[in-house]
């Protein structure tokens, strides 16, 4: 260290060709918020969903809920307002189609009957230029258009927009489903493993080419809508919707809650330290790990996802805590020698603080690291990404701070601020005062948070991500309590194979139709459930075609081969496979239902189709209701194993750090606490469990160690010549200074958060925030109780 020291203008350089270098990079690190981000891919259930979608080929789509000021959707006015919408969603050159109630077939203004002379296209509204009231009267409880294209109430109209498919990227897909298929019954060949690889490498750059090219589509429609918001409401909705929505809350939470976090860290180190010189150093050092890392994940390809969309505020706060160890050591140093020049002081400054950084630095990767055995793969991927930016800020910091620091001239030696000096006395004379009363009170809390986390539940829906004033939680509402739902659910029914029927010329049976109307008639009387869309739909408008009279088996035949394929594919293409004979019924669940247990609701619906005398061979559950609920119930299973790893891992670094088993176990103490009291505070208050909030525990912890192995690190040393109640309060006036300000900062920068219309970060940043003052209280007035009591004596403690 001391040659490098020696030569800081070179470390400087080397730093900013690196930050210049990556720093350019950095701008291709993308931002992916996609659904599909919040599951797990190489799960059975997703691999499962993904084949269904390719067998069904449902379009993907988007709609928009037009909603007059008026009321009225079918007049003249609002017909008008629809066709002009659609002619310019039309132009799109990803659109294929355009679907409203101006554009569909309305088979019941036709004939009597449905046969081979039937011309959908000429029994649209375009054509036949109905009044008002026959338009009402036709859409009124139709089979299929109600829920899908006007709500029962019939005061909003939908415009569903339907894109083409991408040839190429859906090649690319069947062939990578094809091998993910065989690799959950058999490990793939070296050579299966490369293709796997390729695939995934080659679909993710169209991917992203479409993902750029929707969020161009979805700014177009929202300047297309603008110029009806004088007299309409126009809601969007649809998963790619979802998607662009949460980028721009992302990107814009960045933004805003970065500079915020930036301009309070500025503000705080010069109210603290009282110079310039600590601030530029601490941003070089913040800034120079922040483009180096981003530009590090652009070479490898990691992106963030909704769960690790706050990584860059972790990796200024986990930069920030190491400088300021660094700046109140070297002042320490330079306080009991002035008469030392400055790089004495700096390569002192380093011998007492290198040891402790770089366990604090491996103590916290622990924490991450252990998010990376969770079965969730996103949270796993957080892990990994936050693991590789610890040891970039590590290895940044180090070298940085001595660089920048020996550029400037000496600084005066100054006594630490009094700002805190009488909660620092308060707290360590509360310790060793009434050590065991800390310890009991400890304790009391610790079974309290238990009995908390006990009460802990996974019950989540996207809309409860978002604050309800903001744009996308009024969205997602609408259609979700207007719009039969917002959350896809599919039961895929797979029938005996049927005799004979019709002279095999229907593939269906009656009693095939029968039974899918059954469980349709099921589904709908469940909790929650929305819109729901099958061949029994398409039955069931054939029968008001045919006034009210239910068609026979061999009526059914007739009609399904008279129509014109192009209807045919309309109607039932997305609901019906013939060979074997697959129905797919397909639904939406109304998120926001008060009291929705979904767990419960999976439950029920197969508790039904048990009623119905279908056995669970022959339906499958599937889509992204399933697939979501799925990870939540897995996040209980993920808190316990990362949980019980980071303890782990923990107690056996702090083992090897300071040679003791005892003072190990004993410095774990009050980051377990400050673990367990955070999941017991989301307990008792009823915060449940997500994606988010089952990592703030193990990451509380990563970073709540740095100030217990910083703090126990000079104890031990100062007792090596102290007496214990000494060391303790020579350790409290000195490092403790650093604790308390590492921990006001990081505490307020992750409290910015708060103000985020994604309530995830809300809670995120505002759990922990409090789980870092817990953990700061626990080592300032637990940790040295318990050394003091239970931890060694005198010239015992090897350091």
């Amino acid at each position: 260290m001391a040659f490098l020291i020696k030569r800081p203008f070179i470390i400087i350089a080397v730093f900013l060709v690196a930050v210049i270098a990556l720093g350019l990079q950095s701008k291709n690190f993308e931002i992916n918020a996609s659904a599909d981000t919040l599951i797990s891919e190489g799960n059975r259930d997703f691999i499962r969903s993904q084949k269904i979608n390719q067998e069904f080929a449902p379009e993907e789509f988007l709609i928009l809920a037009y909603k007059p000021d008026s009321g009225d959707i079918f007049s003249p006015k609002s017909q008008q307002d629809v066709a002009a919408i659609s002619q310019r969603l039309q132009s799109f050159k990803r659109v294929e189609a355009v679907r409203s109630i101006l554009s569909v077939p309305l088979l019941q203004a036709g004939a009597d009957t449905l046969s081979a002379d039937t011309d959908p296209s000429k029994l649209t509204q375009a054509k036949l230029k109905l009044s008002p009231a026959e338009l009402k009267k036709i859409f009124k409880n139709h089979p299929i258009y109600e829920g899908l294209l006007v709500n029962p109430e019939q005061t909003v109209s939908g415009i569903q927009v339907l894109f083409k498919e991408h040839p190429e990227l859906a090649r690319l897909e069947r062939e990578q489903l094809a091998l993910q298929e065989k690799q959950l019954d058999a490990p793939l060949s070296e050579a299966q493993s490369q293709q796997l690889v390729s695939l995934k490498e080659k679909s993710e750059g169209i991917k992203k080419t479409l993902r750029e090219q929707r969020s161009r589509e979805i700014d177009l429609i929202r300047k297309i809508t603008n110029d009806y918001a004088d007299h309409t409401t126009i809601y969007l909705g649809g998963v790619h919707v979802l998607a662009y929505q949460l980028i721009n809350i992302i990107q814009s939470d960045l933004l805003i809650f970065g500079s915020a976090i930036a301009a309070t860290i500025a503000l705080l180190m010069l109210l603290i330290f009282r110079s310039f010189r600590w601030l530029f150093i601490t941003a070089c050092c913040c800034a120079s790990t922040l483009f180096i890392t981003l530009g590090s994940f652009a070479l490898l390809g990691l992106k963030a996802t909704v769960i690790s969309a706050n990584f860059i505020a972790l990796l200024l706060i986990l930069s920030l805590a190491i400088v300021i160890h660094l700046i109140v050591q070297y002042r320490e140093e330079s306080q009991a020698d002035p008469d030392a020049d400055k790089q004495t002081l700096v390569e002192k400054t380093l011998a007492n603080k290198l040891a402790p950084c770089f366990f604090a630095g491996l103590t916290t990767s622990v924490g991450f690291a252990s998010l990376m055995l969770s079965n969730i793969e996103p949270v796993s991927a957080f892990g990994l990404m936050m693991m590789l930016a610890m040891g970039i800020t590590l290895v940044s910091t180090l070298l940085l701070f001595p660089a920048l620091l020996l550029l400037f001239p000496k600084e005066a030696p100054r006594k630490p601020s009094t700002l805190f000096q009488k909660p620092l006395k308060a707290c360590s004379d509360l310790s060793l005062n009434k050590g065991y009363l800390v310890i009991f009170a400890g304790a009391g809390i610790l079974v309290l948070s238990v009995i908390g986390a006990m009460k802990l539940n996974v019950e989540n829906s996207f809309i409860n991500y978002f604050r309800e004033g903001a744009q996308i939680h009024k969205e997602l509402q609408f259609i979700d309590q207007d719009f039969g739902g917002s959350t896809p659910l599919d039961l895929i029914y797979t029938p005996e194979t049927a005799q004979n029927t019709a002279s095999s010329k229907l593939p269906l049976s009656a009693k095939q139709v029968q039974n899918t109307h059954r469980i349709q008639d099921m589904l709908d009387q469940q909790t929650a459930m929305g819109t729901t869309l099958s061949v029994v739909n398409f039955t069931q408008l054939a029968k008001n075609i045919n006034g009210g009279r239910p068609l026979t088996e061999y009526e059914l035949a007739a009609v399904y081969w008279t129509l014109d394929e192009s209807i045919r594919e309309d109607l039932l293409g997305s609901f019906f496979i013939d060979s074997p004979p697959r129905l797919r019924i397909s639904a939406r669940i109304q998120d926001s239902t008060e009291g929705l247990n979904r767990q419960q609701l999976l439950q029920d619906i197969k508790n039904g189709m048990a009623e119905l005398g279908i056995p669970e061979d022959q339906y499958q559950l599937s889509n992204l209701f399933v697939l979501y609920q799925a990870m939540l119930q897995q996040l209980f299973d993920s808190q316990i194993l990362t949980l019980g790893a980071v303890f782990a891992a923990l107690t056996l670094v702090f083992w090897v750090v300071f040679r003791s088993l005892r003072v190990a176990v004993l410095s774990m103490v009050p980051n377990i606490l400050a673990a367990m009291s955070i999941l017991g505070l989301m307990g008792w208050l009823g915060i449940p469990l997500d994606f988010m909030t089952m990592t703030i525990a193990a990451i509380a912890m990563g970073i709540a160690v740095d100030d217990t192995i910083h703090y126990t690190h000079r104890y031990l040393a100062e007792l090596k010549s102290q007496t214990p109640e000494q060391a303790a309060r020579n350790t409290q006036h000195s490092v403790g200074f650093a604790l308390i300000y590492t921990t006001t900062i990081i505490a307020l920068g992750f409290a910015l958060m708060m103000g985020s219309d994604f309530l995830p970060s809300v809670m995120f940043g505002g759990l922990t925030a409090a789980a870092v003052i817990i953990a700061l209280l626990a080592d300032l007035t637990l940790l040295p109780a318990l050394l003091r009591h239970w931890g060694p004596k005198g010239n015992k403690a090897r350091a």
